[in-house]
């Protein structure tokens, strides 16, 4: 206890790595919206989140440097992961605006397996035990994430700012590619185009059939409802979580697999049997929940592997070091 509240010797003068992720993004996505402010919805609104990010990031700096110690790098850093599930529906705002690409997904999805996992196989897996286990892996999300993060910043204090910079900057460079392919995923699409066709292989494109709802996208279903055991207590979490902040967006490549990846390199980087082996079975049933649930094709949970892991080792190599 006593280590979170002493003073550093050498405290860090300016902002983190991930806090200059974090702005880096921030900027990006701010010039983006200057140039179609016209086509945006709640573009004022959007530009002032990012200001009250920049002032929770100079707050935060200003408060360590006031009492530069472990607790106060530690607020900073989890300042910036609350406001990770904020970002997340900004992306629709941005992407929305673009055609939609569901129907290239679904198309590719149909010629690697055959047929539609997304659709199936719910059906073919729809008991209740399958139903709990998946959306346990699901709803682990945030928790993995945090299980992580504390890990190293009791285990592994050296490398903590690190590991923080590799999760905060994953999630930015999913965030970028989520705004660039406008992928809504089988619960959005098979909605919006009926699952009779989808089931017989056809897949009309949407075009800008979200950008023409995105006023109601909070006021109507335009999602499947999702597959599972209704009394369970993990899908209960699921739904609600769901509800709070899912939009038409972030399909390709599954940022829950993504992430999840990225969080079990760094589990085995560290060398904790039981860190590794506690997440791994979370991991996996998350895997499969994503598609499980409809909110995946099948295909984005194998690209959120792939990405996850050359997000994880290029992240890594990128870092320099947070100094004095």
């Amino acid at each position: 206890m006593k280590e979170l509240f002493r003073l550093e010797k050498k405290p860090i003068k300016g902002l983190l790595w991930l806090e200059w992720a974090v702005l880096a993004y921030a900027l990006a996505t701010t010039v983006f919206i200057l140039f179609t402010y016209t086509r945006l919805h709640q573009p004022n609104q959007m530009l002032w989140g990012r200001a009250q990010v920049l002032l929770m990031t100079l707050a935060l700096w200003g408060a360590y440097r006031l009492l530069p110690c472990r607790l106060m790098i530690l607020a900073r850093v989890a300042g910036q992961l609350f406001f990770l599930g904020w970002w997340y529906p900004d992306t629709f705002e941005l992407n929305r605006i673009f055609p939609n690409l569901d129907h290239l997904f679904a198309t590719w999805e149909q010629n690697l397996f055959g047929f539609q996992p997304a659709l199936t196989f719910c059906q073919d897996w729809s008991s209740a035990i399958v139903s709990e286990l998946l959306s346990l892996g699901y709803v682990s999300y945030y928790p993995m994430i945090a299980v992580v993060v504390l890990f190293y910043f009791c285990c592994h204090y050296e490398q903590f700012l690190r590991t923080a910079f590799i999760i905060v900057a994953s999630f930015f460079c999913f965030y970028a590619i989520f705004i660039c392919l406008p992928v809504a995923g089988p619960q959005f699409y098979y909605q919006a185009v009926g699952t009779d066709q989808i089931a017989q292989g056809v897949f009309p494109q949407l075009g800008d059939y979200f950008d023409r709802l995105a006023f109601d996208v909070l006021n109507r279903d335009l999602s499947l409802p999702i597959p599972g055991w209704k009394q369970g207590f993990f899908y209960k979490l699921l739904i609600e979580a769901h509800d709070a902040g899912e939009r038409p967006t972030a399909a390709f490549p599954s940022s829950h697999v993504g992430v999840a990846t990225v969080l079990m390199w760094l589990a085995w980087e560290a060398r904790s049997l039981k860190l590794f082996f506690s997440l791994l079975p979370l991991a996996v049933l998350m895997f499969f929940a994503t598609f499980y649930i409809q909110a995946h094709y099948a295909i984005d949970a194998i690209a959120g592997v792939l990405a996850g892991t050359l997000l994880y080792f290029a992240l890594r190599g990128i870092y320099r070091g947070d100094t004095t």
